[in-house]
C-alpha cells in the first residue's frame, strides 16, 4: 500500500496543488507569501500602492510577491522588465474602450496576458491586488455593479509591460479572476467577480461546480460521452444536480443518510465495485475526499485492488470528515497503455502519459481545442501538474514508443473530440442555471482545462478524463510555449493556446460596450438583410429605421420607424436636412447612424454630418459611390507614400451619351467592361469586345434601366449613367476591411470563381483565400490604400479587386459591409461580426477585434440563378429543402431574393455553401450536393466554377 505518510504528494488524478488556489490569500491560503523565491534582477522601488485603496502589511506583501513573480516569468520568457509609469496617470475614454482585466497569478495567466497584448494592445490588464479594483453601482441595474480599474500592469505587443495608473478609472468590459475558497483576498476576489454588468469568465459559483469531481464525471459521462475512471462515491447529503445510483457505466453514487453506522453498506458497495468489470485491468484504486473544502488541501491513499478490507477501512475513516455535499471516492487507477500498441517492445522503465488540454468557447458557444500538452513519467508513479516537463503530444508518445504518424493523429483526434465534448457538456449545464447559480447574469465559462490519462479501452487507445480545472492546464500550455522563448529556437509560428480565449474576451467586450446603444439605420434592405434585426436583438441594440416602404416588415422590429422616401438621391442634401429635423423633433438620442444598403450610403453620411455623428466624410462616400470617379481620382494619386493607390487603378471613361461612348472606345483599351456608374449586384455589367458592342450595350441599358422602378435596389435612383473600364485578366477577390481612425483593424480575403462571360454575375466563392500569404497581403494593402486614397477613414468596406500578373487592380469600392454571404461566412469562420463592427464605428467606438484572426475552417459556395435553376429551385432544391439541409448543418444557405422571378437583368437568388476542414473537402462536399440537388448541369458547370479553389 502507498500510504499518506509514504508519499504525501501522490495523486493519480489531481495535483496536490492547484495554481488557482495555492498561492496565498486568493486561493484560500493565509499568512505571508514565501520569500526569496525569485532569483533575478529587477527594480524593487515600484509604485504598487493604489491611491484611495490602502492595503495592510499582508496585502502589500502579496502584491509585491505577485509583482516579483511577474518579473520572474517575463525574465524566463526573454521579455523586458515592466516599466513603471504610474507617476503619470493614463487618461482614456471610460466606458468607451475595451478593458480586459485579469486578477490572478501571473504565472497562471501569462499566456492570456501576452496574447491579449498582441490582439488588443494596451487593453489587457493584470491586477496584482484586489485593492486596484472597485465595484460601483450601475445605473439601471440595481442588482449589479460596474467594475473599475484604478491600477494595473498593461500588456503590449512584443511582451512589453507597463505599470499604469488610470485617472479616471477604466471600466472593465471583461473580468477573469483566479478564484478559490478562503479568507482575505480569496473572498475579495470572489466578491469582485459576482453580479457584474461586464462579462466574466469565472465565478466562485461556477468554480465550485467545475471542480466538483463527482458532478463533472457524471456530467461528462452522461452528457458528453467522455470516458472517465470507474468511480464509487459515498456522498453525504448530495447537491440537487447530482443523481444517485448507477449514474452511468462505471460511475456509482451511494447516498448516505449519516456518517456513522455505515460499515455494512460500505463493505457491500466496495466489494461489488472492486469485483466489477468496470475497473477493467486496473490493479490499484485510489481513495480520497472530494468537495470544494478539500480542493488543493488533500491527498489520496493508493491500495491494491485485491485488498478489499483495507479499502473499506480507509473509506470508513474518511467518512467521519464529511460535511454536506462532500463525498469519499474510490476510483480505479487507469493502467498505463502499453506503447507501442498493439505489440512491440516497451521502453524500460514503463512510462505513462498525462495529457493536458485547453478548450475555449468560441463564436456560437462552440468548443474549440486550442492546445494539447503532455507530461511523461514512470508508470508506477502517478503524474500530476508541476512534477513533469511539458512536451507536445507527438514527442510524448514517441518517448513512450509510439511514433507512427497515423496512430498519433488518431490519438490527437480522440483527445480533441473528448476535450471539446467536455466543454460542450459544461456549457449545456450552465445554460440551465439561473443567474444566481452562475454568480451573475454575465458569468460564463469561457475556457476549460481537461486532464486525461491515456489508457486502453476495448483494445483502443482512449483518453480518459481525470479532472477539469482552470489555470493548471493553461499554465502548462504557457510553459510549453515558453520553450521557444530563446532566440532562434522553436517551430514555425502556431496559434497560442490563449488565442481563442482572448478572441472570446474581445467578442464579449464588444457586446458589453454596445448593449443599449441607440442607432439610426437608413434603408432596411431586402430579404438578404433579415439577419440585421435578429442580430440587433441578440446584441441588445436599440434600432431606429428610416425606410421608403411603409409596409416593410422591419417597421415592426425597431424602436422608431420613420417613413421617408430615400430613393431620389439627387436630393440627398435636402433630404439629410429634413431627416435631421425629424430626428430632433422625435427627441431621439442617437449614439450613431449607419447604413449597409448601397442606395443610402451618401444620404447617411450627409445625415451624420447634420447630426454631428461619426462617419466617413460625405465627399469620400460620393467619390467611392461613383465608380468612374473612384478610378480617375486614384489614377491621379501618385503619392508619396509609395506604393501609391494609382498603381491599383484601372483606365476608365464615364458615359453619359452616345458621344461619350465614341470617345471612350478611343481612350480605353478593348476588350473592356461596361457597367452602371452607381450600380450594384453586377446588374448590367458586360464584357464588350469592340465599338459596336459598346454602343449596343449602352443603348440597351439606356432603354431598359431608366429609373428605380425598372430594377429597385441597384442604384438607379442616382440615374443610369454608365462607364467603360479596361478589362484586366486575373483572379477576382473580395477584401472586407474594418477601418477606424484611418487605421486598418481587420481584413478578410475571399476568392471568386470564374464568371459566365460576357456577364459578370458571381458564380462561386471560397473563404479563406487560397492565395500565398504575400499575394493575400498585396490584396489587403491595395484595398486599404484605395480606401484611404478616397478618404474612407472610418467604417466597414468591401473592396473588389483582381490579382493580375502585375499585382492587384481595383474593380470597385463598396463603402459598406460586404453583401451576399460575406457577413455570415466571416462570422462563421473568424468569429468576427462585420455588422457589429460597423455599428461600433458608427458610435465612435473602436471595434473590439483580434489583431490577427484565424479561420476555423474553410467554406466554398456557389450562387443559384433563377435563369439557370428555376426547375431545380422549384423541386429538388426548393427553398424548403435547402432550409432543411441548412438546419441539419449539411450546407449553409444565404437567401438573396424572395421570389423566383426570371429576368434579363438578374441578381443571384441564393448562395449554397459547404464547410470543411480543408478547401478540398469543402469543395467536394459542395460538388456532391450540387449534383444531387440539380444545381450542377451542362449550362451551369459547378466543377468549372470551383476549379479555381483546388
Amino acid at each position: 500500500m502507498l500510504s499518506l505518510e509514504q508519499h504525501p504528494e501522490w495523486d493519480c488524478t489531481l495535483g496536490s496543488k492547484d495554481l488557482d488556489g495555492e498561492e496565498g490569500p486568493w486561493g484560500g491560503g493565509s499568512g505571508l507569501p514565501p520569500t526569496g523565491c525569485f532569483p533575478g534582477s529587477w527594480h524593487q522601488d515600484v509604485g504598487l500602492d493604489c491611491k484611495g485603496s490602502p492595503e495592510g502589511a499582508e496585502g502589500q506583501a502579496w502584491t509585491f510577491y505577485y509583482y516579483s513573480l511577474l518579473q520572474s516569468c517575463l525574465q524566463q520568457a526573454g521579455l523586458p522588465e515592466t516599466q513603471d509609469r504610474s507617476q503619470v496617470p493614463r487618461t482614456g475614454r471610460p466606458g468607451a474602450e475595451v478593458t480586459l482585466c485579469i486578477l490572478g497569478s501571473p504565472s497562471t495567466f501569462l499566456p492570456v496576458l501576452l496574447e491579449g497584448g498582441v490582439q488588443s494592445p494596451g487593453n489587457m490588464l493584470l491586477c496584482l491586488s484586489p485593492a486596484w479594483l472597485a465595484k460601483v453601482a450601475a445605473p439601471g441595474h440595481p442588482d449589479e455593479a460596474s467594475l473599475l480599474v484604478s491600477k494595473a500592469v498593461s500588456f503590449h505587443p512584443g511582451g512589453l509591460t507597463f505599470l499604469d495608473e488610470f485617472v479616471p478609472p477604466r471600466h472593465a468590459t471583461y473580468f477573469l479572476a483566479g478564484l478559490g475558497l478562503g479568507s482575505g483576498h480569496g473572498r475579495e476576489a470572489a466578491e469582485l467577480a459576482r453580479n457584474l454588468t461586464c462579462p466574466t469568465g469565472a465565478s466562485v459559483e461556477l468554480a465550485r461546480l467545475l471542480e466538483d469531481r463527482l458532478l463533472m464525471r457524471q456530467l461528462l459521462s452522461q452528457q458528453g460521452g467522455v470516458a472517465v475512471p470507474a468511480t464509487l462515491a459515498f456522498i453525504y447529503k448530495p447537491p440537487g444536480l447530482l443523481q444517485g445510483g448507477d449514474a452511468s457505466q462505471g460511475l456509482r453514487l451511494v447516498e448516505l443518510s449519516g456518517k456513522e453506522g455505515q460499515e455494512t453498506l460500505v463493505k457491500e458497495e466496495v466489494g461489488a465495485f472492486l469485483h466489477s468489470k468496470a475497473l477493467g485491468d486496473a490493479l490499484q484504486v485510489a481513495v480520497k475526499l472530494s468537495g470544494w473544502r478539500w480542493r488543493g488541501r488533500q491527498v489520496l491513499r493508493l491500495h491494491p485492488r485485491v485488498e478489499q478490507d483495507t479499502v473499506v477501512d480507509t473509506v470508513l475513516a474518511l467518512l467521519e470528515k464529511l460535511e454536506e455535499e462532500e463525498s469519499v471516492l474510490v476510483e480505479a487507477m487507469c493502467p498505463c497503455a502499453q506503447l507501442p500498441f498493439p505489440g512491440g517492445p516497451s521502453p524500460s522503465p514503463e512510462l505513462t502519459v498525462r495529457i493536458c488540454t485547453v478548450v475555449c468557447r468560441t463564436q456560437g458557444d462552440r468548443p474549440l481545442l486550442s492546445k494539447v500538452v503532455c507530461g511523461v513519467g514512470r508508470g508506477d508513479r502517478p503524474l500530476r501538474h508541476h512534477n513533469s516537463l511539458p512536451s507536445t503530444l507527438e514527442v510524448a508518445l514517441a518517448q513512450c514508443g509510439l511514433g507512427e504518424a497515423a496512430q498519433v493523429a488518431v490519438v490527437r483526434q480522440r483527445v480533441k473530440a473528448a476535450a471539446e465534448a467536455a466543454l460542450a457538456a459544461v456549457l449545456a449545464l450552465e445554460a440551465g442555471l439561473s443567474a444566481e447559480q452562475r454568480g451573475g447574469r454575465r458569468a460564463r465559462t469561457d475556457f476549460l482545462g481537461v486532464d486525461f490519462a491515456l489508457t486502453v479501452v476495448d483494445r483502443e487507445l482512449t483518453p480518459v478524463a481525470l479532472e477539469l480545472n482552470g489555470g493548471l492546464c493553461l499554465e502548462a500550455c504557457g510553459a510549453l510555449e515558453g520553450l521557444w522563448a530563446a532566440p532562434r529556437l522553436g517551430p514555425a509560428a502556431e496559434e497560442a493556446a490563449a488565442a481563442p480565449l482572448v478572441e472570446t474576451m474581445l467578442r464579449r467586450s464588444a457586446r458589453c460596450l454596445m448593449e443599449g446603444k441607440q442607432l439610426l439605420v437608413v434603408g432596411a434592405g431586402g430579404v438578404s438583410k433579415k439577419f440585421v434585426w435578429e442580430a440587433a436583438r441578440h446584441y441588445g441594440l436599440k434600432l431606429h429605421l428610416v425606410e421608403s416602404d411603409p409596409n416593410h416588415f422591419a417597421s415592426q422590429l425597431v424602436q422608431t420607424f420613420i417613413h421617408f422616401d430615400v430613393t431620389e438621391h439627387r436630393r440627398d442634401e435636402e433630404n439629410a436636412r429634413l431627416l435631421a429635423e425629424l430626428v430632433r423633433a422625435r427627441g431621439l438620442k442617437l449614439d450613431g447612424c449607419f447604413s449597409y444598403w448601397d442606395d443610402c450610403l451618401v444620404l447617411t453620411a450627409l445625415l451624420c454630418q447634420e447630426l454631428g455623428l461619426p462617419c466617413s466624410p460625405p465627399a469620400a462616400m460620393c467619390l467611392a459611390k461613383q465608380k468612374s470617379r473612384t478610378q480617375l481620382h486614384l489614377l491621379r494619386s501618385h503619392g508619396p507614400p509609395w506604393p501609391a493607390p494609382s498603381l491599383h487603378a484601372v483606365a476608365c471613361c464615364p458615359l453619359g451619351s452616345e458621344a461619350d461612348v465614341e470617345r471612350a472606345v478611343r481612350q480605353v483599351p478593348l476588350p473592356g467592361v461596361m457597367k452602371l456608374e452607381f450600380g450594384a449586384g453586377a446588374v448590367g455589367v458586360r464584357l464588350v469586345e469592340d465599338a459596336p458592342q459598346c454602343h449596343e450595350h449602352f443603348s440597351r441599358i439606356s432603354r431598359d434601366l431608366q429609373g428605380e422602378a425598372d430594377h429597385p435596389g441597384i442604384g438607379l435612383g442616382w440615374g443610369n449613367a454608365m462607364l467603360l473600364m479596361e478589362f484586366v485578366e486575373g483572379t477576382e477577390h473580395d477584401v472586407d476591411l474594418v477601418v477606424f481612425g484611418g487605421r486598418l483593424l481587420a481584413a478578410f480575403v475571399s476568392d471568386n470563381g470564374p464568371t459566365r462571360l460576357p456577364g459578370f454575375t458571381e458564380t462561386a466563392a471560397c473563404m479563406p483565400t487560397g492565395l500565398a500569404p504575400e499575394q493575400e497581403a498585396q490584396l489587403v494593402q491595395a484595398a486599404f490604400r484605395c480606401c484611404l486614397g478616397c478618404g474612407l477613414l472610418d467604417g466597414v468596406f468591401n473592396v473588389e479587386l483582381k490579382l493580375t500578373g502585375a499585382g492587384p487592380r481595383l474593380i470597385e469600392i463598396n463603402p459598406r459591409m460586404g453583401g451576399f454571404y460575406l457577413r455570415d461566412w466571416i462570422l462563421e469562420l473568424y468569429g468576427v461580426d462585420l455588422l457589429l463592427a460597423a455599428a461600433m464605428v458608427a458610435c465612435g467606438l473602436q471595434p473590439a477585434l483580434p489583431a490577427h484572426p484565424r479561420a476555423r475552417g474553410h467554406i466554398v459556395g456557389v450562387m443559384c440563378l433563377v435563369s439557370q435553376h428555376l426547375q431545380a429551385l422549384s423541386s429538388t432544391a426548393s427553398r424548403e429543402t435547402l432550409q432543411a439541409l441548412h438546419d441539419q448543418g449539411l450546407l449553409r444557405l444565404n437567401l438573396l431574393e424572395e421570389a423566383l422571378v426570371p429576368g434579363e437583368y438578374e441578381e443571384p437568388y441564393c448562395s449554397v455553401a459547404c464547410a470543411g476542414p480543408s478547401p478540398t473537402e469543402a469543395r467536394l462536399r459542395l460538388l456532391g450536393l450540387c449534383q444531387g440537388l440539380g444545381i450542377d448541369g451542362p449550362n451551369y458547370p459547378v466543377a468549372h466554377f470551383l476549379s479555381h479553389f483546388k
